[in-house]
């Protein structure tokens, strides 16, 4: 699974990264991002899908 947080979209509200700490973290400017160029290891899946559900704009993109 990959994932990313599309930055146009992304206000920087931090849902994703403080509720998947192992999958987002927050970049310089306090954006979301996917950890590890966006590869979600398979035992953090589940972890993923909660950022992305806790993202009040719905900016984490699966692929």
């Amino acid at each position: 699974m990959n994932v990313r947080v599309d930055r146009d979209v992304c206000t920087g509200h931090g849902m994703c990264f403080v509720t998947a700490p192992e999958v987002f973290e927050d970049d310089e400017d306090g954006y979301g991002r996917a950890r590890n160029n966006g590869v979600v290891d398979p035992g953090h899946e589940d972890e993923a899908r909660s950022g992305a559900a806790s993202c009040p704009e719905r900016a984490v993109v699966f692929s």
